[in-house]
Order: C-alpha cells, then sequence, then structure tokens
C-alpha cells in the first residue's frame, strides 16, 4: 500500500447562458463565477461573450480554473470564443451539438437567463440527472419531475449550490 493520498476532484459547476444579455445578467455571472472560483469548483460555460464572460471573469478574478466547451474547430475558431478567460479550451467543431457536453459535464448547471440554447443545455442536464438551478432563465413547463429549483438572486444560487454540492460529497 502507497502512502500516496489521492485528492477528491472538483466538482464542476456550469453557468449557461447568452452570449448577449443584460447588464444584470452580466453582474450576476461574474458574482457567480467568482463565487463559484471562492468555492474551489471549476467553471464550465461555452467560452463566449455575455454572459460566458463575464462568468468566466469572475473565476479568473476569483482565482478559479476555467474550462470552455466552444463551438468551432480550433482551426477556424468563431470570432470571440474561446474569451480571454478561459483556461482550458476545448473545441468540438460541434456548434449547437456541444449543448450536449455542455449539459452533461458539470456536476451542477446554473441556467442565467439566456434563450433557446439554455434551454437546451437544461432539459439535457436534467434528463441526465444533473441537478439546474434556474436564475432568470427561460420558463417551461415539464410533465415529469427533475432536480431543478428556481431562484431569484446570485446568493440563493449559490446557496443552493453550497447545498448540492454537500450531498454531492457523500457520493463521490
Amino acid at each position: 500500500m502507497s502512502n500516496i493520498s489521492v485528492r477528491r476532484k472538483p466538482f464542476i459547476i456550469g453557468v449557461m447562458g447568452s452570449h448577449k444579455d443584460s447588464s444584470s445578467a452580466i453582474d450576476d455571472a461574474y458574482t457567480l463565477g467568482e463565487a463559484i472560483a471562492k468555492r474551489g469548483y471549476v467553471l464550465l460555460t461555452g467560452g463566449g461573450g455575455g454572459v460566458m464572460k463575464s462568468a468566466s471573469e469572475g473565476a479568473h478574478r476569483g482565482g478559479g480554473l476555467v474550462i470552455a466547451i466552444l463551438p468551432s474547430d480550433k482551426k477556424l475558431p468563431l470570432k470571440g470564443y474561446p474569451n480571454e478567460f478561459v483556461d482550458i479550451p476545448i473545441y468540438t467543431g460541434m456548434y449547437d451539438a456541444r449543448n450536449i457536453i455542455n449539459a452533461k459535464t458539470p456536476h451542477i448547471l446554473v441556467a442565467l437567463s439566456g434563450g433557446a440554447g439554455t434551454l437546451s443545455e437544461m432539459a439535457v442536464a436534467m434528463k441526465s440527472g444533473t441537478p439546474v438551478i434556474g436564475l432568470n432563465c427561460p420558463h417551461f413547463e415539464l410533465a415529469e419531475e427533475y432536480e431543478f429549483v428556481t431562484v431569484k438572486t446570485v446568493e440563493e444560487a449559490i446557496q443552493k449550490i453550497d447545498k448540492i454540492v454537500a450531498k454531492l460529497n457523500d457520493k463521490y
């Protein structure tokens, strides 16, 4: 038996939202990204502008690690992808199909504002058993029950993240 201790892998928190959003969503994304980083979680975004960039900047300035699942190929990057706060860019060449990776990778997904793309990520995440927190996210109704909760403030979202992570700590 070895004396080497294995460190628990960090939890990945996905923040999904529009590449063009209101200033309140941008401010919320920054605060959320920073709080995620300060708790030692890894941030996952789509790597573009708007909510994605603001969350990435918050996490970066909070000392965290930022992973981005990018829509384009490395040889033909889309303008603004990845934003300058991304530490690990993952070029998929999958465009909208990358939403599957955005939805299935994180331990928790936070939907912040956004539109149809964010809604697709929320649906795939819930179907996959990933808890989803909606902060000013698109409205929808489902016939089945999933682990989904809506919150009105960033502070509430952060409290929910902490609660879910506490449960996940027992699992991992």
